[in-house]
């Protein structure tokens, strides 16, 4: 059986988790971080560094232009809207200024444009049996402990499943279903947090705030989230850790 996932990784404690997740699975795993001039750019370095620690195939794909029709958010125009900082877990529903307009969408065509080449290319130029083949895209989207965006809604990637076996080559030829797989959708950020100690993840490498600063601010709701999970974990976040190590907290 061949088995190839790919995996959207942003550099962040879910998507860190996840990508050792899959490769705990015995997947091929191809990681995919999107660079589209977003104000937290150091993930990309962040994703690197995971990469690397976790022994995975990485691919870089600039798509700055997206930036241009996907505006309107903090994360890709920081000088036209202020990044919600110091907000209670319980406000975190409402759908926040950091959503970038379709983003999820967009990068989940990507993987499958991604993920369909690496199938096509077995099946067709290695000789693979179409039925000897296990593909999977794997996606951190999180439906519990988030900050209200509608692409992290379960009905959202259940529809993105079946829109992906009709539209494909793959698919409607071949019969290879290219499923996405959200392992952490009903987990809270303590679960993450204890899955990605479990598997060892590089979670000291990963980056979670909003800014792009030389450390996390503290106050954006992804730092809250992270902090949340690994006080309720009552683990020590690595990253934290390590800054303090370096000095430069």
């Amino acid at each position: 059986m061949v088995k190839i996932a790919v995996v959207l990784l942003s550099g962040g404690l879910d998507s860190t988790t996840t990508s050792a997740f899959a490769k705990s699975l015995g997947y091929e795993v191809h990681a995919i971080t999107v660079h589209y001039c977003q104000k937290l750019s150091k993930e990309v370095l962040s994703a690197q560094k995971v990469t690397e620690k976790l022994g995975i195939i990485h691919k870089i794909i600039d798509i700055s232009p997206f930036k241009e029709v996907a505006w309107y958010s903090a994360l890709t125009s920081p000088e036209l809207f202020e990044t919600p900082k110091g907000r209670a877990v319980e406000d975190m529903k409402d759908v926040p200024i950091t959503y970038v307009p379709m983003r999820n969408t967009f990068l989940i065509v990507l993987a499958a444009s991604y993920l369909e080449s690496l199938l096509l290319d077995n099946i067709e130029r290695k000789n693979i049996k179409p039925r000897d083949i296990d593909a999977k895209i794997f996606i951190a989207a999180n439906y519990l402990d988030y900050s209200g965006y509608p692409d992290c809604r379960p009905e959202y990637y259940e529809k993105f499943n079946e829109l992906m076996n009709v539209a494909s080559k793959i698919g409607a030829e071949y019969g290879v279903e290219m499923g996405i797989e959200t392992p952490l959708l009903y987990k809270g950020k303590r679960e993450i947090v204890e899955l990605g100690i479990e598997l060892n993840a590089p979670l000291e490498w990963s980056w979670s705030c909003y800014e792009g600063g030389e450390v996390p601010c503290g106050k954006c709701d992804s730092c809250i989230l992270r902090a949340k999970g690994f006080r309720e974990a009552g683990i020590k976040d690595p990253l934290i850790e390590r800054l303090k190590q370096e000095g430069r907290l």
